[in-house]
């Protein structure tokens, strides 16, 4: 938690941090009274408004299901940083199937991300060399999503198809 808090502090960017109240205690000591000026720490907000925001660069995420069908949806370029079960194969798609982000590797001797490499990760998507090609990435895949869920897509069709199943049987 503490890697993660200095990292995205020394990133310089503007952030929105949820954390949990069992988790704040986590934090390092005075951490969010010296970034009130860039950034807020909250305990909960409504997700898919804050990422739908045009203001939104990246999104730093655990990479659950949920979240990151929230982000590829809303065409946000994200920094992966998985912690367990299909986590880590959804940060494999988010970096190498759909190259909408890149995940913050971990060191290897202890098996956790750093600060540096907290850092590094936000500023690669925000500003570095990919920055361009994931961003396309992200809003081609943003696209792809609303035509899916749009009346006559895949899934509009799936679902009035499973629909009738039910209703027939």
């Amino acid at each position: 938690m503490e890697e993660i808090a200095w990292g995205i502090r020394n990133s310089n960017y503007n952030f929105l941090w949820v954390v949990r109240a069992s988790e704040e205690d986590k934090l390092p000591k005075n951490f969010v009274e010296e970034t009130s000026e860039k950034g807020l720490v909250t305990r909960w907000c409504r997700q898919l408004e804050v990422l739908a925001h045009k203001a939104v660069g990246c999104f730093v995420t655990h990479c659950g299901w949920n979240s990151t069908l929230e982000g590829v949806s809303l065409g946000v370029p994200m920094v992966a940083m998985p912690q367990w079960t299909d986590q880590t194969t959804n940060a494999k798609c988010i970096e190498d199937v759909w190259r909408v982000g890149i995940r913050a590797r971990t060191d290897d001797d202890k098996g956790m991300v750093d600060r540096q490499k907290v850092e590094e990760s936000i500023k690669e998507v925000m500003e570095g060399e990919r920055r361009q090609e994931i961003k396309k990435n992200a809003i081609t895949l943003q696209d792809f999503a609303v035509e899916a869920v749009d009346e006559g897509g895949s899934s509009d069709m799936n679902i009035d198809e499973f629909v009738s199943e039910i209703l027939c049987t």
